[in-house]
């Protein structure tokens, strides 16, 4: 079996360790009309795996087609309100894992948000049941809260 010359694809996507790919991490400086600039650093992740907040760019976003496939030190167009290109400092592996998902992240988060909130709304019911008939012990609630 002959190995295809260096410059012929073999069916896998030719990439360099200083391309940007779905889970790389990307330094970009955007550059303004007026010419100055504003660091920026992302994972880029596939869009269920998505939370900016985290640094976890989707993959669909107009920054993440924009530098997808380039390399570090490529200047490439940007249009966002007055930046008009992005350079790409800096491209690295991802040290974000695989599969991590954020949709299922943010809504254990809000799940656990929505129990504190009903125990708070349970512990204020309480007190004021206390107040008028007694025998109420909010701390008890709180312990055997789920």
């Amino acid at each position: 079996m002959q190995t295809p010359p260096p410059d012929e694809k073999s069916g896998e996507e030719d990439t360099h360790p200083d391309q940007v790919v779905l889970r790389s991490h990307v330094e970009v400086d955007l550059i303004g009309e007026s010419g100055a600039s504003e660091h920026l650093t992302f994972t880029i992740v596939p869009d269920r795996e998505a939370d900016f907040s985290a640094g976890l760019l989707a993959q669909s976003t107009p920054m993440a087609q924009a530098v997808l496939g380039q390399r570090a030190g490529s200047v490439v167009p940007y249009r966002a309100g007055d930046i008009v290109e992005a350079r790409i400092v800096r491209v690295a592996p991802s040290t974000h894992p695989p599969g991590a998902d954020a949709a299922a992240d943010r809504r254990a988060t809000i799940q656990k948000a929505i129990s504190k909130s009903q125990l708070a709304d349970a512990v204020r019911f309480a007190l004021t049941v206390d107040q008028k008939w007694g025998d109420t012990d909010p701390e008890a609630m709180e312990s055997n809260w789920e």
